[in-house]
């Protein structure tokens, strides 16, 4: 049975330039840190790479450091400046809401946006804000919905109140347009493995004048904010993908053109199936389907059984049966929160992926649409 992979938020098939780029990488000798010839040569790899990935983010090469993962990415920014209070939104990756568990939330409306009103006041409280200015975090991209963030207008928000601003922006790359300076945040997460690179490989982007408290020590490697030899198999890959993530921006209209299709065929066939956000503008690989009744995670295991990969929200919380928190917070009930899958599309999907879909999930919640919940 051929298997059609539709789950690209978690992470994206590797890209056939990524590998040969890799692949390159593994024949230099020598550590990026060493100043003889070899040594040069493979920091020559790493400077080519964060070049790469700087003109993703529109930004220059010495404001992108490496790092291990984009969840390392996110604690680094919201950990590394212990002074600050942080402020995050409600439907944030694990990453960031475990990073700070006690940091204030800011609700989101029915469709996953950020209420900018309740940011302000939060900001004005001298109760969540005690001690001096904040850090408000604000993806661009909800990893489960797709629902784009006003990131641009909460900056101009937490500026006015002296905060920094740091942006998840790790399911938004090679979706939209990054420019770091047009978003007004002042730090940005990226991750090579949602955008067709290796997986173990992410970065933190800083505006000129941020130096963030290092969380890894022990190396004076990435300008002492991140210890460690680098990965340069990693990175060189992570360059490949952001070089051809920005050349491949055009190809997000088509993937909006597949998604229209696969909702339409899939609330045809499904009458009582909803999509969640579909009120909002949303990144045009993504969608998250909401069948009342039906435990996601069920749904997922009979997609699999079917030849189809999808997911249950965030893949970094598999193994967790528990109700979305980004559906919670946008005011659905513990109940339906659980019985919802997130399709997302990305470079390999086609036409033929998306029926492929459709008629599975029509069969799908032809089989289990009364059963109970799990």
């Amino acid at each position: 049975m051929t298997r059609v992979y539709l789950d690209h938020n978690a992470s994206a098939p590797l890209k056939p330039a990524v590998k040969t780029a890799m692949i390159q990488a593994m024949d230099l000798a020598g550590n990026p840190s060493s100043v003889h010839g070899f040594g040069r040569t493979v920091r020559r790899a790493v400077e080519e790479a964060r070049a790469q990935v700087a003109a993703l983010a529109g930004v220059r090469p010495a404001q992108v450091f490496f790092t291990g993962s984009g969840t390392e990415a996110n604690n680094l920014a919201l950990r590394g400046f212990p002074g600050r209070r942080v402020v995050t939104s409600a439907i944030e990756h694990d990453s960031v809401l475990e990073a700070v568990p006690g940091a204030a939330r800011i609700p989101v409306d029915r469709d996953g946006v950020a209420d900018l009103a309740a940011l302000n006041r939060l900001l004005a409280d001298g109760d969540v804000c005690e001690g001096g200015p904040a850090l408000v975090s604000l993806m661009l991209a909800n990893n489960e919905t797709g629902v784009i963030q006003p990131v641009a207008e909460a900056a101009r928000i937490a500026h006015a109140h002296g905060a920094l601003v740091h942006c998840d922006a790790v399911q938004a790359a090679g979706r939209l347009s990054l420019d770091l300076g047009a978003l007004g945040a002042d730090l940005l997460t990226l991750s090579a493995h949602k955008i067709g690179g290796p997986a173990g490989v992410g970065a933190l982007i800083l505006a000129d004048g941020l130096e963030p408290e290092a969380l890894i020590r022990g190396g004076g490697q990435e300008k002492r904010r991140r210890a460690g030899t680098e990965n340069v198999v990693g990175i060189a890959g992570f360059g490949a993908a952001a070089r051809l993530a920005r050349e491949e921006l055009a190809d997000s209209a088509r993937l909006t053109a597949l998604r229209g299709a696969l909702e339409a065929l899939a609330l045809a066939a499904v009458p009582g199936a909803r999509v969640m956000g579909a009120g909002a503008a949303r990144v045009g690989n993504t969608s998250n389907l909401l069948l009342p009744g039906v435990a996601g995670e069920t749904q997922v295991m009979a997609l699999d059984l079917a030849g189809v990969a999808v997911s249950a929200g965030s893949a970094c919380s598999s193994g967790k049966v528990k109700p979305s928190h980004v559906l919670a917070a946008m005011g659905e009930s513990a109940g339906d929160a659980g019985c919802a899958i997130r399709v997302s599309l990305g470079w390999d999907s086609d036409d033929a992926a998306v029926e492929r879909f459709a008629v599975a999930y029509a069969a799908m919640a032809a089989r289990l649409a009364r059963a109970p919940a799990a």
